[in-house]
């Protein structure tokens, strides 16, 4: 019996732009798909001679694949053959979303012929990912993490190896963009415990900034309102930029000038005021990126959670981005919300989603390498060089510091955008799949780069500075149109009367996050002390329970910490106070003979939360005027 359309059907309704694909796709394999019955009765494939699910029994083989899955979080699915181990996993996952990565478009095409999977593709969260080698992978997993924010980011991996020894550069290329994914998180996890109570101090300083300077959402398609289409300049720190820094006089001529904090001082250095300069990094050494380059002739585009001397840098004017961190974004949602910046980890990926938010037709990059050209990590005179020569001595030479950087990032050689091969490394091509990832979901801008010594990057056109300059000369109608918009700016947001507002709102801000905080800690410290005091009493001694506590006992004290759970879950504050709260494995209701345990980790996990309140309210009080 053809399935196709009854499954088209839903397919057409769920996903239009997969339905016209399958209808205009090529067989899969070259046609070398069998279909043949299986010892249990249920359809199996078979392509080029591979058995691609069991021939005995291939549900009972989806069913052992899908027993593994975590707790929550994303399930993907490297290779869909007949869906057997996705239908097995969407029983077992509970509504969580359920990527399908699968090479051949022909081969779904098959799939939904041999089998009705109606249910399956109605009643689940289902995205899938076909095309170019891995393509989408991270922007699927990045759709969960908006999309179902509740589900978690641990991520569930079921391969049918059978179909990715058929297609094995699709699949290995597909695995390396979940490997990126979940090496990113693990980064900023340990970058959290290293770093969070810095970005918390540095929050905790610039909080009237948040009060007092406008957001990038004011700046938002500004260039789009010109009588024609105004290019965007990029300038990245690779080594590339080196090429480009004596046509810098002549590309600001013709282009919106953008430059990141990494490259600011170069551009100055070359008689160039950049319109503007992103800094979005919290750490003390970015912000050393800005000595001795005053730009009064810039505007800063920064995040609140910044070094606080990079807000007194003598700019011209400043515009926030939103915050990526729950104070900061408390605070902004209350008060005056600022506009995202896409975080790609990079200053380049935010000052790129800065450049698209202007509303530019074309970007085009310098300095975005995203590897080692020569060995070479930064364009020539970069901070990074002048503090290796400052600290290198005969025994640690500036050659030292250089093969450090290279190795302390995992190198391998990658494909550079010339066709043959470049050295970069794990982190940087994190930030290449990010790149990928945008361009591919935003067709405007286009975006090119002037140099081809780089990594390779899907979607970034490899032009000549020749093209560059050969484009129209427009300052004067940047010049002139930032001008109206800076004096809207200065007539709307600094407005006396929004001023004053806006002071008010700040300060009952304030109140609801000092109370709320209080309360937050409160509750825990309560909470703790229940689970410490009956850990005492119950806890075993040589291997016997000190007092078996009756089922009232242990009911009471279940329900007196549901309480505080509610009680935190329910305050507005909760993300504010969880941002420093060190994870310590969530108790579990266990067995009388374990209560103890239960105990223990219930009162490590409050006193741990209670910690994380009263470090905020601590320095939030000493920076409070």
């Amino acid at each position: 019996m053809n399935y196709w359309d009854s499954n088209s059907s839903v397919i057409k309704d769920k996903f239009p732009g997969l339905f016209e694909r399958l209808v205009r796709g090529e067989p899969a394999y070259g046609g070398d798909i069998r279909v043949e019955f299986s010892a249990s009765g249920a359809p199996t494939l078979i392509i080029k001679g591979i058995y691609v699910h069991s021939p005995r029994d291939p549900v009972r083989e989806g069913r052992r694949l899908a027993e593994t899955l975590a707790e929550t979080g994303p399930i993907v699915i490297l290779g869909f053959g007949l869906g057997y181990a996705a239908e097995a996993a969407a029983e077992k996952a509970e509504n969580r979303p359920i990527i399908i990565a699968e090479s051949q478009s022909g081969l779904l095409r098959k799939t939904l012929e041999t089998r009705d999977l109606r249910a399956f593709l109605s009643e689940h969260h289902i995205i899938f990912v076909l095309g170019e080698p891995g393509d989408g992978i991270i922007g699927a997993l990045q759709f969960c993490r908006n999309r179902f924010p509740g589900k978690g980011d641990a991520l569930s991996l079921i391969r049918n190896r059978a179909l990715m020894k058929l297609d094995e550069p699709w699949y290995a290329e597909a695995e390396r963009r979940l490997t990126l994914w979940t090496s990113k998180d693990r980064v900023n996890r340990a970058t959290l415990r290293r770093f969070g109570k810095r970005w918390v101090r540095n929050l905790a300083r610039n909080m009237t900034a948040i009060r007092d300077l406008p957001g990038i959402n004011r700046l938002a398609g500004i260039l789009r309102t010109l009588p024609a289409p105004i290019p965007v300049f990029l300038a990245a720190a690779g080594p590339s930029l080196d090429s480009i820094v004596p046509f810098l006089p002549e590309i600001r001529k013709r282009c919106v000038v953008v430059a990141v904090d990494t490259s600011l001082r170069l551009i100055l250095e070359a008689g160039v005021d950049p319109d503007f300069a992103v800094v979005v990094d919290p750490q003390y050494w970015n912000s050393r990126h800005l000595d001795r380059a005053p730009a009064p002739r810039t505007c800063l585009i920064a995040e609140s959670a910044v070094y606080p001397p990079v807000l007194g840098h003598p700019f011209e004017r400043a515009f926030l981005c939103a915050s990526l961190f729950p104070l900061g974004g408390f605070i902004e949602d209350r008060l005056d919300p600022k506009g995202r910046l896409g975080a790609g980890g990079s200053v380049a990926t935010a000052a790129w989603d800065f450049a698209r938010i202007l509303g530019t037709s074309a970007v085009w990059i310098a300095g975005l390498d995203l590897s080692y050209p020569g060995f070479k990590t930064h364009y020539k005179g970069a901070l990074f060089e002048h503090r290796a020569l400052a600290e290198s001595n005969r025994f640690n030479p500036l050659e030292t510091w250089s093969v450090k950087a290279l190795r302390d990032g995992r190198p391998f050689y990658g494909p550079s955008a010339t066709g043959g091969s470049v050295l970069t490394d794990h982190r940087l091509s994190l930030y290449a799949a990010w790149f990928e990832n945008r361009f591919q979901d935003a067709p405007e801008p286009r975006n090119y780069r002037l140099s081809g010594e780089g990594f390779a990057i899907s979607g970034l056109i490899t032009a000549s500075i020749e093209e560059l300059l050969a484009l129209p000369v427009r300052r004067d109608e940047i010049n002139q149109g930032m001008n109206r918009v800076f004096a809207q700016v200065d007539e709307d947001f600094n407005h006396p009367d929004r001023i004053t507002r806006r002071s008010a709102q700040y300060q009952a801000v304030l109140k609801e996050l000092f109370e709320g905080l209080e309360r937050i800690k409160s509750c825990a410290e309560e909470a703790a002390e229940t689970a410490e005091s009956a850990c005492r009493r119950f806890k075993s001694r040589n291997g016997k329970p000190e007092q078996t506590p009756a089922h009232q006992e242990r009911e009471r004290i279940f329900r007196k910490l549901d309480e505080t759970n509610k009680r935190i879950t329910e305050s507005t504050v909760k993300d504010v106070a969880g941002f420093l709260f060190s994870p310590v494995p969530e108790p579990e209701r266990i067995e009388t003979a374990s209560f103890s345990r239960y105990l223990e980790s219930s009162a490590k996990l409050y006193r741990s939360l209670a910690e994380a309140a009263g470090y905020n309210l601590e320095v939030l009080r000493r920076f409070e005027n």
